[in-house]
């Protein structure tokens, strides 16, 4: 950070930042030019860095500089295992209210599985908003682990790490799961391994995007979104096989934001529908997901 942070402010806070990182033993730099580290960044990459303290000082610089040297990165890294639950569980709040707090999840209506690769919990709640019940399951889930749900549609989460890794066991799966017919979801990891599923490939970024302020542009409508963004790995959108539409772009760097499969309920986007900076606009693809969703339930029903 660039300072120290002061006394929290906001009605709500439980406490500042300062002790709550020393509870978590998480390391804060502060007194940091930020300005010329993103100008580094964006002109060389990100940068491998180790991160120490110690009160007195006492500090082994060449034991610093070989931990960075030697850092494996996040190539070929399947984090999503990591962080995935270890057992499901059902979603059980909706949106929130400033005055309310949380609602609750609908207690009946179309059931969506949410592979969890390092899902948000904002995602599970839009979903929960939208009308749908949630059930989180972990990334190792099979075939036959997420039909036992008996789901109406499936939900590809965000989440860390290689997307490649993560493809190995999930890319089946999902092939598996198109073949059924399910309307499927993919968000940021979720719209990564969803592309290598359908024959595309993705590569490692120079700098990755993060931020809450990045225009995406809607192919298909002209439309521009502003959107969250948190990812390393893209889709290389000219690896898109035919019959999967790229539908988004970054309006930084011309980056993939976006797929749809051609005459199937399967889309995805690289960026955080559910981060909302500022308008909710992107709130809409949950309903779309939703729309989809009931469409197939409706269909199953009559047939």
């Amino acid at each position: 950070m660039r300072a120290v942070p002061g006394a929290a402010a906001n009605w709500r806070a439980q406490g500042d930042l300062g002790p709550w990182l020393a509870q978590r033993g998480v390391i804060g730099i502060c007194g940091v030019d930020t300005r010329a580290l993103t100008t580094h960044i964006r002109r060389h990459g990100m940068a491998r860095a180790a991160i120490a303290h110690n009160s007195d000082g006492d500090f082994d610089i060449s034991a610093l500089h070989k931990a960075a040297r030697d850092w494996a990165g996040i190539s070929n890294a399947d984090l999503a295992a990591q962080v995935s639950t270890p057992a499901p569980y059902a979603g059980e709040e909706a949106g929130w209210d400033l005055h309310k707090g949380y609602a609750r999840a609908p207690a009946d209506g179309p059931l969506v599985a949410v592979l969890d690769y390092g899902v948000k919990r904002a995602i599970v709640c839009r979903l929960a908003a939208a009308g749908l019940r949630t059930k989180v399951l972990p990334a190792s889930a099979s075939v036959q682990d997420v039909l036992a749900c008996a789901p109406d549609g499936v939900v590809l989460s965000n989440g860390p790490g290689d997307p490649a890794a993560t493809a190995r066991h999930a890319a089946p799966l999902i092939r598996a799961l198109i073949a059924r017919g399910l309307p499927l979801f993919g968000i940021c990891l979720g719209h990564q391994v969803l592309a290598l599923a359908l024959g595309g490939t993705t590569r490692k970024m120079a700098q990755g995007h993060h931020g809450a302020n990045h225009p995406v542009k809607d192919l298909r409508t002209g439309r521009v979104w502003i959107v969250s963004m948190n990812h390393g790995f893209t889709v290389d959108a000219k690896s898109l096989p035919e019959g999967v539409q790229a539908t988004h772009v970054s309006l930084f760097d011309g980056s993939n934001c976006g797929l749809r499969l051609e005459g199937k309920p399967v889309f995805s986007v690289q960026y955080h529908p559910e981060a909302s900076p500022g308008p909710q606009d992107s709130f809409s693809l949950f309903e779309d997901f939703a729309a989809q969703v009931r469409a197939r339930q409706g269909a199953a029903a009559q047939a």
